[in-house]
């Protein structure tokens, strides 16, 4: 870039920007996002397994008692099913974006920190849908925990784009792609919220969501392609 013997601090308007990072910098900036990643998976293992924990065990000292227990159990097993599933979306599509991530600033790992807390209230949002009375709010509050995920997701994969903080060799994108994909999945959480003032099945709007996005966007991709 410069003349050999050239003194670079006569250029005071060079910023670190301009240098090329050294070899060890983009190291222990790679290690980092990568003990990010780790630790994120360990969380949602925990959150995974508190969600477990609370499962009721059915009693009875015969097949019939047994049977009919754990048919009075349904709501939690139905509600340990929908959170389990709902956990396993939200790591999908945070391990396949950080898998093209290789540096984090302040602001990434604080909305990780941030989006990582929603997993573990997840647990607890699931005991209190399953309880009895007030079931607009209760369900109201399980659905803005999942949207309050969604939003730090989408606030994620735009500091990375913003921060140049993927990998160059991300695919053209990828990153958006992901968030697209999530982002069915929070719209049902959104329209759920209304819905259930008039029916106490307005989780069907959890799985409607997701399946009326994949339809637009294999729809989309159709007509890209053709």
């Amino acid at each position: 870039m410069y003349p050999p013997g050239t003194d670079v601090a006569i250029f005071p308007f060079m910023t670190t920007i301009d240098r090329p990072e050294p070899d060890g910098d983009l190291e222990v900036r790679a290690l980092a996002a990568e003990r990010l990643t780790f630790f994120a998976d360990a969380v949602i293992a925990i959150a995974v397994t508190l969600l477990a924990l609370d499962l009721p065990v059915p009693a009875g000292s015969t097949n019939g008692e047994m049977l009919r227990s754990a048919l009075d159990h349904r709501t939690e097993y139905l509600a340990f099913c929908i959170s389990f599933l709902v956990i396993a979306s939200h790591w999908r599509s945070h391990h396949t974006v950080f898998r093209y991530v290789n540096r984090l600033d302040g602001h990434l790992t604080g909305l990780t920190i941030g989006w990582l807390f929603l997993q573990v209230v997840t647990p607890f949002a699931t005991r209190v849908i399953t309880g009895n009375g007030a079931f607009q709010v209760r369900f109201g509050f399980y659905a803005i925990v999942q949207i309050a995920a969604f939003v730090l997701f989408a606030l994620m994969v735009n500091e990375i784009e913003r921060k140049h903080l993927a990998r160059p060799d991300t695919p053209p994108g990828a990153l958006r792609r992901t968030l697209l994909r999530t982002a069915g999945l929070s719209v049902g959480f959104v329209v759920s919220i209304p819905v259930s003032f008039f029916t106490d099945y307005s989780y069907w709007c959890w799985i409607a969501g997701p399946l009326v996005a994949r339809v637009v966007r294999h729809l989309h991709n159709r007509r890209a392609a053709g």
